[in-house]
């Protein structure tokens, strides 16, 4: 039998929508395309009737400059050949916004959310993965706020995480990337979110001090769970397949998933 998926104790909920544990997929670095194609999977299986679920799905990207349904080229300072000396993938993306950069040490979430389900509209939907980033950034005493600028959030003028969206009758996916650890070197041969003269910064160029991937993932899942007032239930990404691609896993899955 596939593995259950056992919700972590809940922290107290604020008001939003709590409708039992969400599963919580963590990966390690994912090639975007492939965390694209997961995602629009699981968005068919929700709209084909196959899956009931709202997910976290959290990962990190090698690196990739991605562009946005509002395009993006035209704010990438560097070309293509540039981009295969310095290893930087160019991708195509569904979601809303211009172009950005991913890469190891940013934490992506990728919620993927029945906002009509959930009566969440839009813009509330994204005040949330802001308030979730927020919360991330002051565990580690950063003071974060939003700006009227672009969607996301800022420390001064230099912005530290960023929202951007795709919808599908009704279920919303993509999401957000926070910089923690990451490289920021590459943002600086785009124009960020398409805006001109903005530089980006991270929790660890804030708080000048050492700081772990596994502590900020931490936090955020701890946020995440506080501002939308959900439960967590950490499942392995073969598990959760299984369920709504209606198959059973393989004896090796069942050796590495089952319960013990």
């Amino acid at each position: 039998m596939p593995a259950s998926c056992e919700p972590v104790a809940p922290l107290a909920p604020t008001p939003v929508h709590a409708q039992g544990a969400w599963p919580l997929v963590e990966l390690p670095l994912v090639a975007y395309r492939e965390a694209d194609r997961l995602q629009q999977a699981y968005v068919d299986a929700r709209l084909a009737g196959r899956a009931d679920q709202d997910v976290l799905i959290l990962l990190e990207h090698p690196p990739v400059f991605t562009l946005g349904r509002h395009g993006g080229r035209e704010n990438l300072g560097v070309d293509e050949a540039f981009l295969d000396r310095a290893g930087v993938a160019l991708e195509a993306s569904a979601r809303g916004g211009n172009i950005t950069y991913h890469g190891p040490g940013q934490l992506v979430a990728y919620p993927i959310v029945h906002l009509a389900r959930r009566r969440l509209r839009v813009g509330d939907y994204v005040q949330a993965l802001e308030a979730v980033m927020l919360a991330t950034a002051r565990r580690f005493r950063v003071t974060a706020v939003r700006d009227a600028r672009n969607a996301g959030v800022w420390v001064g003028r230099s912005k530290l995480g960023s929202v951007g969206l795709c919808l599908r009758h009704g279920i919303a996916f993509h999401g957000l990337a926070l910089n923690a650890v990451n490289d920021l070197t590459p943002f600086d041969w785009i124009n960020p979110c398409g805006l001109a003269g903005v530089r980006m910064t991270s929790l660890a160029r804030e708080t000048a001090r050492p700081l772990s991937m596994a502590a900020v993932r931490e936090a955020f899942k701890e946020a995440f769970a506080a501002e939308l007032g959900v439960r967590l239930a950490p499942c392995p990404l073969e598990a959760w397949r299984a369920g709504w691609e209606g198959r059973r896993l393989s004896p090796a899955e069942e050796d590495i998933h089952g319960d013990p």
